[in-house]
């Protein structure tokens, strides 16, 4: 029933038992790699920090991604039961199959995707969730289309939801379209969590990667306003010159 894979170091199971959420817990339990007290040292799941419900099997993000090759075709069914789990690498899991079956699924489909996602947001409660299956489902579906969820979900309370929304934008930003990273930015500039100081500092730096001026623009605005995290993710690709200007504005 279980194979060891010399080329993978991991347990490689048949075929058939990628076919239920019980079979699949039991592959993810026998894929375990790493400590799961240093993940949740990691991702900060102490009392009062930002994880502090979150739990850990500890299994690194290569396995999971050899795994969910295997769980291309698991149905949405199954596919809500990991996300629901309390385990991080099964939601985790769920999210790199839902982004694969994204990619290669047609109009109809992918429109079922999306609001599956939407319907199912406050499961992707976690950065690395969150940075692995924003931009390639939300941010891939309102490409071209009306984007007004983002502006709500970016004035959520909810701290995942506000990551979820900037950190949409990336797929726009690598089309050369800036407008929404910079207006969520904007909404998100008195916002007091560090995490979302970061993901809005990163998507800026990516739009100064792809487009020098608008960053520029908008540090020449908001410098002096924005969240010291924020600012230095943003200018960490300019020049040394420029990025010393600004941490002085600063």
């Amino acid at each position: 029933m279980v194979d060891q894979s010399a080329k993978h170091g991991l347990l490689i199971m048949r075929n058939d038992m990628y076919n239920s959420y019980e079979s699949i817990k039991q592959i993810l339990l026998h894929s375990i790699d790493s400590s799961p007290k240093a993940a949740s040292r990691f991702f900060k799941t102490g009392p009062g920090e930002y994880s502090e419900c979150d739990q850990f099997l500890g299994i690194k993000m290569p396995t999971l991604r050899l795994i969910a090759k295997k769980c291309a075709n698991l149905s949405l069914e199954i596919l809500t039961n990991l996300l629901h789990s309390v385990f991080n690498e099964e939601r985790l899991l769920a999210l790199i199959t839902l982004v694969a079956q994204y990619q290669k699924a047609n109009p109809i489909k992918k429109e079922e995707i999306y609001h599956f996602y939407l319907k199912n947001v406050r499961h992707i409660n976690n950065w690395n969730l969150v940075d692995s299956s924003a931009h390639h489902i939300l941010g891939s579906h309102l490409w071209g289309s009306e984007r007004k969820i983002l502006v709500n979900l970016a004035k959520s309370k909810n701290l995942w939801e506000r990551r979820i929304a900037i950190i949409s934008t990336l797929y726009f930003v690598k089309r050369q379209d800036f407008e929404y990273t910079i207006k969520l930015s904007e909404i998100l500039l008195d916002d007091k969590h560090d995490l979302i100081h970061k993901a809005s500092g990163w998507m800026l730096r990516e739009t100064g990667k792809q487009n020098p001026a608008v960053l520029i623009a908008f540090l020449e605005q908001y410098c002096k306003n924005m969240p010291r995290t924020m600012l230095r993710y943003a200018i960490e690709k300019l020049p040394e010159n420029i990025r010393k200007r600004y941490l002085t504005m600063k």
